[in-house]
């Protein structure tokens, strides 16, 4: 199992194909870059999750993409002391009207969850119950 980013040059990677193949990781003040191979390309979270499922290789992915199967043990997290850049998440509403309340609503919802405050406990089985923190996963 990888216990540095440079480690995982010596995995398969199931690269998400909207990204570059260099996975990049902080830990405290330390910045780590690594090339990783891959003999998949995925464009889609489904194919980067039935590739991790079917052991391809390890991935980028959210906590709850794996729900289940990091509960049970059948896939792990790996490189836990460090953390992957932030990305941007943008919720657009059409120019010149009003958001709805739904939709409002809805945005706050998702912007409470990636900001790490959690789901109201009787959403949580919509989240999985998981963060919404990114982490390498390895099948």
């Amino acid at each position: 199992m990888p216990r540095t980013p440079a480690d995982l040059a010596d995995h398969d990677a199931v690269v998400y194909s909207q990204l570059s193949n260099g996975w990049a990781f902080r830990q405290g003040g330390t910045e780590a870059s690594v090339v990783v191979r891959g003999r998949l390309r995925v464009s889609a979270a489904e194919g980067i999750r039935a590739a991790v499922l079917a052991d391809l290789g390890l991935a980028v992915a959210s906590d709850w993409m794996f729900g289940p199967e990091l509960a049970d043990g059948s896939v792990r997290r790996v490189l836990e002391d460090w953390t992957l850049p932030p990305i941007d998440l943008w919720a657009v509403f059409p120019t010149g009207r009003l958001a709805s309340t739904k939709a409002r609503a809805f945005a706050e919802f998702v912007a409470g969850i990636v900001n790490g405050e959690g789901a109201p406990a009787e959403e949580a089985d919509l989240c999985g119950g998981h963060s919404q923190q990114d982490h390498s996963q390895e099948a």
